[in-house]
């Protein structure tokens, strides 16, 4: 038991310590390949599979940090508090434009899928690709969908859209602060919310609001949608 436990702690200690280095790195030359989630994620793949650590006890290692993911997610409504001006009367638009994203993002990745093609599991596996994770494997798998890849799918938009969102939209003309943020909650959830915040407090705001919306917006168009379609 004692040797379980120190390997749990080794781990959650290298996790930890891959990521505060990423993010200096990433801080100190804005290189992709330093992105602090990305580094992370790669580098404890490889440590994993040299090592033949299983998942499920790195899972339960770093069960830790999946607590205080939830904690943080809850601290953003003081962001939203904080902004509320920004905020009250702006509800139809808020949820028109995160329901257009949610349409959008999902149609658009299920029907090139559909195009080259993928198989029905592969396509409620990948669906569900703008929510945070725990939402996304809640919709895909009940539909038949692949958890890993749904994860890994999920987790590959919200460094794709944190890494080159915001520069979307300087070269499309998106300078209002509300619409920014609302598009990288949608588009890329807490890792675009995270980027939002970095933009400024209203961006960070709106962008928490949008990975709420999103998770119940997809929780009822995409399975509303596979039983149409």
């Amino acid at each position: 038991m004692t040797e379980v436990i120190k390997s749990n702690l080794f781990l959650l200690t290298l996790t930890i310590a891959i990521y505060c280095g990423g993010q200096a790195l990433y801080r100190a030359t804005r290189t992709t390949l330093f992105h602090p989630v990305l580094l992370t994620f790669l580098l404890m793949i490889g440590y994993l599979k040299i090592t033949g650590i299983e998942y499920l006890q790195y899972r339960e290692a770093t069960s830790i940090l999946d607590f205080l993911l939830g904690m943080s997610v809850v601290s953003l409504g003081y962001l939203m508090y904080e902004q509320s001006e920004h905020i009250r009367g702006n509800a139809i638009a808020i949820l028109t434009a995160t329901l257009t994203g949610c349409i959008v993002g999902v149609g658009s990745v299920v029907g090139i899928a559909a195009a080259m093609g993928a198989s029905h599991e592969i396509l409620v596996s990948i669906a569900p690709k703008s929510v945070t994770v725990p939402i996304a494997v809640s919709i895909s798998e009940p539909l038949g969908g692949i958890v890993s890849i749904t994860s890994v799918v999920v987790f590959l938009t919200g460094i794709f859209g944190s890494l080159i969102g915001s520069w979307v939209l300087d070269r499309t003309g998106v300078k209002q602060p509300q619409a920014r943020g609302l598009a990288l909650g949608s588009a890329a959830h807490g890792v675009g919310t995270a980027r939002a915040i970095e933009l400024g407090a209203i961006e960070g705001a709106l962008s928490g609001i949008a990975i709420a919306l999103m998770g119940a917006i997809s929780a009822i168009v995409i399975p509303l949608a596979e039983k149409l379609f």
